[in-house]
C-alpha cells in the first residue's frame, strides 16, 4: 500500500536523517558553552575545513533565506546592485529579506529560460547603467543548483567567475541543495567553489536531512569581517549552537550528506524515465539534480491531486516534484503509476 504521507511537493517535507538525529541526541548530553564557543561548532567548522580542503571561515544560521541574505547583505552597501537569475530563490522566495539585511541593496535581475546566469548576461547588467543614480553592481549571486534543477558545470563556474573578476563583483553561491549538486557532477566540493572563485557559499542542511541548519562558508576570509555581529544582530546567533553544528559533525564525517543526495538524483531519474513520452506529460528541463518539472495537462495536474498527490505549481506553470533524503522507491514507483494510469485515460 502506497504510503501518501510521504510526498513529493517538497524535499522539506522530510524528517531527520538517522545521522543528524543521532547528533543531535548526543550533543543533548551534559553542558557545552552557549553561543557557538561549544566543541561541536568547533568540529564542524573543521569538518567543513577538511571537505573543502582549504582555511575558509565558518558560521551556522537557521534557515537558507538568513544564510543568503547576510551572506549577501556582507559582500555589498546599501546602494550597491546584486546580479541574479529572474527564477533565483533570493529573487522570488524571499520576501525581500535580501534587500533588508542589507538595507536596501537592489536586485538586478536577468532573464533565464533554465534559471542559470551567463558571463553575458552578466556583463549586459553590470555594464547597462554607468551612472550615479542607479545601483552600482558589486555582487552575483547563482543558485546551485537552479531552481530549476539544472546544475552548472565546473567549467560555467570558472566563466562567470572571470567574468566577475573582470567587473570587480564579489560572487556568491546558494548552495541550498549544494549536496545534490556535487553528486551529479560527482566532483569535489572544492571544484565548485573556491577553486573555481566562489567567495562565499551557503550550504544547505535542512533540504539534506537536517531538522534545521545552514552553513556561510567564506572562502575569501577577508569577507567575514564581523559577520558574527551581523548574525547576533539578525537573531541568527543561537545560544545553544551545538544543536544547529552538531548535525552537519555527523553527516560530513559519516559522508551521510552525499548519500542523501545521491539517493535524492537517483529517485528523481528514475521518475523522469517512468513517465517519458507520456501523452500530455512534457519535461520542462532536464533531470540533473532532485527535482523533476513537468509540463501537465491541466486535467492531468486535477487528477493527480484528486489521488491524493501534493505537488507545487510554478516556473512558467509546470508541475514540480522533489525527492528528497528519505524518498522510498515503492512511493516513487505509485506516484509514477498513477500518472502513467490517468495520462493513459486521457482522451489523445
Amino acid at each position: 500500500m502506497v504510503d501518501i504521507a510521504q510526498q513529493f511537493a517538497s524535499d522539506n517535507y522530510a524528517g531527520m536523517c538517522p545521522e543528524a538525529w543521532e547528533a543531535m541526541a548526543t550533543a543533548n548530553v551534559g553542558h557545552e558553552p552557549a553561543y557557538g564557543d561549544d566543541s561541536w561548532t568547533a568540529r564542524a567548522a573543521d569538518a567543513f575545513r577538511d571537505l573543502f580542503k582549504t582555511d575558509c571561515e565558518v558560521f551556522f544560521a537557521f534557515n537558507g533565506t538568513a544564510a543568503n541574505s547576510l551572506a549577501l547583505a556582507a559582500l555589498c552597501q546599501s546602494y550597491h546592485g546584486v546580479i541574479c537569475s529572474d527564477v533565483a530563490h533570493v529573487e522570488t522566495d524571499e520576501c525581500g529579506a535580501p534587500e533588508f539585511f542589507s538595507n536596501g541593496s537592489k536586485l538586478l535581475a536577468a532573464p533565464s529560460e533554465d534559471g542559470k546566469l551567463t558571463p553575458a548576461a552578466i556583463a549586459r547588467i553590470a555594464s547597462n547603467r554607468k551612472d550615479i543614480h542607479f545601483p552600482k553592481p558589486r555582487v552575483v549571486t547563482i543558485s546551485q543548483p537552479t531552481e530549476t534543477g539544472q546544475i552548472y558545470s565546473i567549467e560555467e563556474l570558472q566563466a562567470i567567475s572571470a567574468t566577475c573578476r573582470d567587473l570587480g563583483l564579489n560572487l556568491h553561491m546558494d548552495g541550498a541543495r549544494f549536496a545534490n549538486a556535487c553528486a551529479s557532477l560527482g566532483c569535489s566540493p572544492a571544484d565548485i567553489t573556491w577553486r573555481a572563485g566562489i567567495d562565499v557559499l551557503c550550504f544547505g542542511g535542512t533540504k539534506n536531512g537536517m531538522a534545521v541548519g545552514e552553513a556561510i562558508i567564506f572562502f575569501n576570509r577577508s569577507l567575514a569581517q564581523d559577520f558574527d555581529y551581523r548574525c547576533k544582530q539578525a537573531g541568527q546567533l543561537a545560544s545553544k549552537m551545538r544543536f544547529l553544528s552538531a548535525p552537519w559533525v555527523r553527516m560530513l564525517e559519516t559522508g551521510a550528506w552525499l548519500r542523501n543526495a545521491q539517493h535524492g538524483n537517483a529517485c528523481s531519474q528514475y521518475f523522469a524515465a517512468e513517465i517519458a513520452d507520456l501523452p500530455g506529460v512534457v519535461l520542462m528541463f532536464p533531470v540533473q539534480a532532485n527535482s523533476v518539472f513537468l509540463r501537465l495537462a491541466p486535467e492531468l495536474v486535477d487528477a493527480m491531486r484528486a489521488r491524493g498527490w501534493r505537488f507545487y505549481t510554478f516556473i512558467g506553470g509546470g508541475a514540480r516534484f522533489m525527492f528528497a533524503w528519505d524518498a522510498e522507491m515503492r512511493n516513487v514507483q505509485a506516484l509514477a503509476a498513477d500518472l502513467r494510469d490517468l495520462a493513459g485515460a486521457q482522451p489523445g
